[in-house]
């Protein structure tokens, strides 16, 4: 598990998992999102604020995942988010899922700021790159 670095509890829900009662592989990507949010959230930039005053959002560039273990109906996961590169656009993020301290899935996720309107790159506003790189 990281240390130091934020996590977001998710349970598993019947609408997550395939017949069997395992999570279903895409499911993950939204856990894994919804922490990034969460995250982006504690740093005082909620999906609002961002696309509304600031005029941004993120987007993922990459994203690399790796499934460890499964996870079934009615765990109760922690989806950790911790970065690892800042650059003037672009986030390098190292996200994992676990369940009671074990290991179900490791992420490298590269999200990139781009103009709300525009859709292309800009820069990562200067207040929110201060709380990051404090964070990182």
């Amino acid at each position: 598990m990281l240390n130091d670095n934020f996590s977001l509890p998710v349970r598993v829900y019947y609408q997550d998992t395939d017949a069997g009662g395992v999570v279903y592989h895409s499911i993950y990507l939204n856990f894994l999102e919804r922490a990034r949010y969460e995250w982006l959230r504690a740093l005082g930039f909620n999906v609002h604020s961002m696309s509304e005053i600031h005029k941004i959002l993120f987007m993922v560039r990459a994203l690399e995942i790796e499934y460890l273990k499964p996870a079934v109906l009615d765990d109760l996961l922690q989806v950790s988010v911790a970065v690892t590169e800042v650059g003037g656009s672009r986030i390098a993020l190292l996200q994992e899922i676990t369940c009671s301290h074990v290991k179900l899935v490791n992420a490298t996720v590269q999200v990139v700021c781009v103009g709300a309107e525009t859709l292309k790159p800009t820069r990562i506003p200067a207040l929110l790159r201060e709380k990051i790189r404090k964070v990182a």
